[in-house]
This record gives C-alpha cells, sequence and structure tokens, in this order.
C-alpha cells in the first residue's frame, strides 16, 4: 500500500518529523510505499469559495494556479493519507487548514448547480498529532473537527496519534513516545488489511 503523509510542522528536526520517523519506518519494514510532503514548502492560497471547482466533475478543478492540484492528485493515488501537524492554538497550522478548505471544495462536488461525486469516497484519512498542552484540552478538538470534515467528505476516519511535549527543557522523544508511534503504524496497517 501506499501512504501519503502531509506534514504540517514548519521545522523539519521538531518535535512531530522525530516522532513520526518510527511511525514511518514501520510502514516500509512492512513493504510499503511512503511519500512526505512539506506543506511548508508548497504555495497552498486561502479558498476564495468561488465555486469554480464545482463545475469540474472529474477533476479537483481549482482555478487557482499553486500546488493544490499536485496535492489533491497525491491524495487520490495513495491509498491511505495522515495528516501530521503540530498543534498551535488549538487546531492545525495554518498551511493544513489552508489545504483542508481548498479539499473539501475541490474534492466534494456538493456545492454547485447540480451534485456531483466524491471524488475521494472511501479514502482513509488519519491524524498524528504533537502539542503542548493535554490531549483533552487541545488536540481533541483538531480531531473531532476532522472527525466531521471525514463524515462530511465520505472519507473513512482511521484514528489520531496524539504525543505530548511536556516543556523545552524537556526531551520531547521517549522509547514510549517511539513505541506509540509505531503501535500507531501497526495499527493502520490492521485497519487497512483487505
Amino acid at each position: 500500500m501506499h501512504y501519503c503523509v502531509f506534514m504540517g510542522s514548519p521545522k523539519r528536526q521538531g518535535n512531530t518529523m522525530s516522532a513520526l520517523d518510527p511511525f514511518l519506518q514501520e510502514l516500509k519494514s512492512a513493504g510499503h510505499t511512503t511519500e512526505l510532503i512539506w506543506l511548508y514548502e508548497k504555495e497552498i492560497r486561502p479558498c476564495v469559495a468561488c465555486r469554480v471547482c464545482q463545475d469540474v466533475m472529474d477533476d479537483f478543478g481549482c482555478v487557482q494556479k499553486d500546488d493544490m492540484a499536485d496535492i489533491a492528485r497525491a491524495i487520490l493515488s495513495a491509498d491511505c493519507f495522515v495528516l501530521a501537524t503540530p498543534i498551535y492554538a488549538w487546531y492545525c497550522t495554518a498551511p493544513m487548514k489552508a489545504m483542508l478548505d481548498r479539499l473539501v471544495y475541490g474534492m466534494n462536488k456538493y456545492y454547485g448547480k447540480q451534485k456531483g461525486p466524491v471524488l475521494w469516497r472511501g479514502k482513509p484519512c488519519a491524524l498524528f498529532l504533537t502539542g503542548g498542552y493535554p490531549e483533552e484540552e487541545s488536540g481533541i478538538l483538531f480531531e473531532k473537527g476532522m472527525e466531521g470534515y471525514c463524515k462530511h467528505s465520505r472519507l473513512r476516519y482511521e484514528g489520531c496519534l496524539f504525543l505530548r511535549d511536556f516543556g523545552y527543557h524537556t526531551a520531547f522523544l521517549t522509547e514510549e513516545k517511539i513505541q506509540q508511534s509505531r503501535a500507531f503504524a501497526k495499527q493502520l496497517m490492521q485497519n487497512l488489511l483487505p
């Protein structure tokens, strides 16, 4: 299977990436392929709700000329996609939010003159989150939002891993977090068995 991971962190050596490494290694060691897309390196303009994409029934169809068409193709060609992001101000980072806004229009042909298809119907989606506050105070808000997003978009929500950072003067990546990351990959692979 092919897993596409969208990295929402601005830091290449940050907590989210360090915790994601064991997750990716676990997928690869099981024979799966992975693709990591750094959203801070992409041009992702905000959605302007023009709804032009709603008249293009067989493609993403956005008129904006940025990297979103390639991102949509990457999702459609993957067997599963994962949103990896630190939680800033109780939600995902800005480029990930812009991506999600664009995808909800371009992939769901709900909003035009006539109702069309859902291009990513049934696609599995999982969340890989890091944050400084307890999960029930921060990560849970994005997770609940994404549960609704997946239901609306007819995606298969496959769960969430939240790993907490206990402070700038504390080592983030512990053996326990490495094992949680690997276990989440194993759980995801198990969920996606035919």
